[in-house]
């Protein structure tokens, strides 16, 4: 099955990791492109093709600035991305919660162990223990 083209959809789109980098950089503030160049140590063609990618999905939006063009993200189109990761979030948080009362039960199990022997070794070590 051929594979869909990277400007099909946002998910498609943030496939390409430095494409989920230059978003991460403006989700805080509007910003040119020489400052993500800059920032992310990127050459400007790499980052203006990246930047048209986002922008043809909807993922960012440009305005001008006098000769400056500034790009930000557009949290209405990212919501869909968020949505579809939370399903997993769940499942992970699920997930890392079993594994956090397997270790905590571990951990009971460890201490028992340790209170025992601790307390049988300074029972040989007692001089008035007449075992």
């Amino acid at each position: 099955m051929p594979r869909a083209a990277t400007t099909s959809d946002a998910f498609n789109a943030v496939a390409e990791p430095r494409r989920r980098e230059i978003l991460n950089y403006l989700a805080l503030q509007e910003r040119p492109v020489g400052d993500i160049v800059e920032s992310l140590g990127l050459e400007q063609p790499s980052v203006s093709k990246h930047l048209r990618v986002l922008r043809e999905v909807g993922l960012v939006h440009v305005r001008r600035d006098g000769r400056q063009m500034l790009y930000r993200t557009n949290a209405e189109a990212i919501r869909p991305l968020h949505e579809w990761t939370g399903t997993f979030e769940r499942f992970w948080r699920h997930q890392l919660h079993r594994i956090k009362e397997r270790a905590e039960e571990k951990m009971k199990t460890v201490r028992s162990d340790f209170n025992v022997r601790n307390f049988n070794s300074r029972r040989k070590d007692d001089p008035n223990n007449s075992h």
